[in-house]
């Protein structure tokens, strides 16, 4: 996709880094940014909260370990990315230092948006360090509630009054819009857009029809509220 499209921005729907080599992530991102021009964007999380089976082979699975080592792996793509010398020692990651090159061609980094459970604020300090926000909400017992245009609104309320970072900064939302009803689509867009969303990802988890549906909804292009 990087080399036959020349507008469309690319990421992953998203990437647990916790369960990657930091160092190979970044090299794998940085080179899709330099196949693009650019245009690469990387999607954050802690990944699914279920174990998976990821306890037989070794791997962490508790969600505060898993957390930390979010925030080491993030640090380092950062540090690499820089395309200067760079070294890291952590509780989880260890490098000497070394000098990454090619650099990402989009500076100061490739955009990492970040998975951010509101209103916990933990998360949502993490998310401030970096350049857009995934929205989850939690209500108190941990499970998860759903999200309204207004929880948009004090998502970017928060960010605004506590983000300290001159730079670009996205809101993301998923929903289903019909493609073949632009008036109807950009019905359900206004709202979140109004709130601070920035970005629209359609989401497609489910495809009745397989790959011709997904070919087909693309086709038809996104929603637009103008």
């Amino acid at each position: 996709m990087a080399m036959r499209t020349e507008r469309v921005r690319l990421g992953t729907m998203l990437t647990p880094v916790s369960r990657r080599r930091p160092w190979k992530l970044a090299r794998e991102v940085a080179t899709l940014d330099q196949l693009s021009k650019g245009r690469m964007v990387l999607p954050v999380g802690l990944g699914a909260l279920d174990d998976a089976g990821f306890a037989k082979v070794g791997e962490a699975t508790d969600r505060k370990i898993r957390a930390q080592m979010l925030d080491e792996g993030l640090a380092i793509l950062a540090g690499l990315w820089s395309g200067r010398p760079f070294s890291y020692e952590g509780e989880y990651y260890h490098m000497e230092e070394m000098t990454f090159l090619p650099p990402p061609v989009q500076s100061p980094r490739v955009p990492i948006w970040v998975v951010g459970a509101w209103p916990r604020k933990k998360s949502m300090r993490r998310v401030l360090r970096w350049d857009g926000l995934l929205p989850n909400k939690l209500n108190d017992d941990g499970s998860f509630a759903e999200i309204t245009p207004a929880d948009i609104g004090e998502m970017k309320r928060f960010i605004d009054e506590q983000r300290s970072e001159t730079t670009p900064f996205d809101i993301i939302w998923e929903g289903r819009t019909p493609g073949e009803d632009r008036r109807k689509a950009a019905e359900i867009v206004r709202p979140w857009a109004e709130a601070g969303a920035t970005w629209w990802m359609e989401a497609m988890w489910t495809a009745p029809n397989g790959p011709d549906d997904v070919r087909k909804r693309v086709r038809q292009g996104p929603p637009r509220i103008a």
